[in-house]
């Protein structure tokens, strides 16, 4: 009852209930971040460990993401159904069963088998995790909770390859699954204990045609975007076909959704003007994001010939400068606005990036350290405000699907966003050593593994990594122009009155 008076009172402050509750959907989504950026520092040791093709393995990845972008969709219409809580904690045993499955896996297909279990799990974890955590602080505190959700989204990529380096060299590729458990574990007998319990109430009924439109859609959509980057460009049938038809399906619902009553994701939601402008300003945010996260340590990898724990450590800075500033743009967020604190820090994030425009074979470490760190200031202070601008203006009601919307928004962003980046890396590394599109990356670790070539070819890949950051930080400048839309004052309170949770 003390959150619910706080809450009613405008208090900003993150009282000992929704710390709690924001605790549980933290350590759920480490598990969720982690679990992603550990797996891809282990493929080439899985590749040996199963005897197999690296486009083989990528089904590892692969399977994952489209399980994923299969069950985000209905996980809107879930909450409601059978109430956030119980969401929450099946998502978390279904990641929980998927990852001690794929620790004990004994072929590549069982390993992918287990992976799709994991990916379904994970595909809830987010949404649901965030619909509970907005219930929790109200409009007036979004801001804030939504900065403490941050943290893991920013880290993961950062931590991941530094836990995922250690536990493949030192002890077995097995405990990259194996070390979700006793997270997911804490996780579950936390979130039984501490979070609200909420009555599962009337739904609308389930948009069945939806879901066999927009779920297959979403799949085919970032599997064709997957497969970008080593088919080398769009003329791929292995591309194009996935692609063309994950968009029909995706615009057949959307036409679709507009004549039905109770569409499987609400597309009134972007009726509301902060809505539609806070999801413009995620998407290129995120285009130009998950294509540096995916640029960086590649270079550090490639042209510099660091291993995958040290090219982690190298990216440090930019966790710590998000550290710092993530709090204090939440809670500058509930106070005066996310527009006021967006736009200061996509400049951060600008200047921080534009160092990386001038890669070189043996650009300074503490140049390259000093502007990561920018770089993680800016980031701290917008991409969680942009999601907690999504979400202010909404009631309660309608938080479920709009937390679906965001999640579904992110997934489909982030995979435009490393296709984009790693087919520009592609072309331009191609272009410096003569060869195909598809080739380009395997040419340039080739020649750079050759002492004779080495010195030639990294100046080389410095300069094609140097124009791939050019054209991120394009991407990070045109969300400039959204991010002037949105709202520079407090949230309004909620349309309706937030329910009193049940103590469980």
């Amino acid at each position: 009852m003390a959150d619910i008076d706080a809450r009613a009172a405008g208090s900003d402050r993150l009282d000992a209930a929704v710390l709690k509750v924001a605790a549980v959907v933290v350590l759920g989504a480490v598990m969720a971040i982690l679990d992603s950026t550990v797996v891809n520092v282990a493929l080439q040791a899985l590749t040996l460990r199963f005897q197999t093709s690296f486009d083989t393995i990528q089904w590892v990845v692969t399977g994952y993401l489209l399980a994923l972008a299969t069950v985000i969709p209905v996980t809107g219409w879930a909450c409601d159904r059978f109430g956030t809580k119980r969401l929450y904690l099946l998502s978390i045993g279904l990641f929980l069963l998927g990852s001690m499955l794929a620790g004990m896996a004994w072929s590549l297909p069982s390993l992918i088998a287990f992976r799709v279990v994991q990916g379904l799990g994970g595909g809830m974890l987010m949404p649901a995790g965030m619909t509970i955590m907005t219930k929790a602080a109200g409009p007036r505190r979004i801001g804030r909770v939504m900065a403490v959700l941050g943290v893991p989204m920013l880290l993961g990529p950062i931590c991941g390859p530094i836990l995922g380096g250690y536990l493949v060299d030192a002890v077995s590729w097995r405990w990259i699954f194996y070390i979700n458990v006793p997270i997911g574990a804490v996780a579950f007998l936390l979130g039984l204990r501490l979070l609200p319990r909420d009555e599962p109430r009337p739904a609308d009924r389930f948009d069945f045609a939806g879901m066999l439109m927009l779920s297959p859609g979403l799949a085919l959509l970032i599997f064709g975007l997957s497969k970008l980057p080593q088919a080398g460009g769009v003329g791929s049938v292995g591309v194009w076909l996935p692609t063309v038809g994950g968009l029909a399906l995706i615009i057949g619902f959307v036409v679709r959704a507009g004549r039905t009553a109770n569409p499987l994701v609400d597309l009134k939601l972007f009726r509301d003007k902060t809505f539609r402008v806070a999801m413009i300003t995620l998407s290129l945010f995120v285009v130009a994001f998950m294509g540096a996260m995916l640029v960086l340590p590649t270079y550090f990898l490639l042209v510099r010939g660091e291993t995958a724990l040290k090219a982690g450590l190298l990216l440090a800075p930019q966790g710590i400068g998000a550290m710092l500033t993530m709090p204090i743009g939440g809670r500058l967020a509930d106070r005066i606005g996310p527009g006021k604190v967006v736009l200061p820090g996509l400049v951060l994030i600008l200047a921080g990036a534009s160092v990386f425009t001038r890669l070189g074979a043996h650009t300074a470490y503490p140049l390259l350290l000093a502007g990561l760190f920018v770089m993680g200031l800016g980031m701290g202070a917008t991409m969680m405000p942009i999601s907690a601008a999504a979400l202010q203006t909404l009631t309660e009601r309608s938080l479920a699907r709009a937390s679906t919307t965001v999640n579904i928004v992110q997934q489909t962003a982030g995979a435009v966003g490393s296709a984009f980046a790693s087919i520009v890396l592609a072309g331009l590394l191609a272009g410096k050593f003569g060869v195909p599109t598809s080739q380009g990356q395997l040419a340039a670790s080739a020649l750079l593994m050759n002492p004779a070539t080495h010195e030639s070819a990294a100046e080389a890949a410095g300069d094609a990594f140097a124009w791939t950051f050019v054209w991120t930080l394009a991407l990070a400048a045109l969300c400039l122009v959204p991010a002037f839309l949105l709202p520079r004052k407090p949230a309004a309170p909620a349309a309706e009155p937030l329910p009193e949770p049940v103590a469980s």
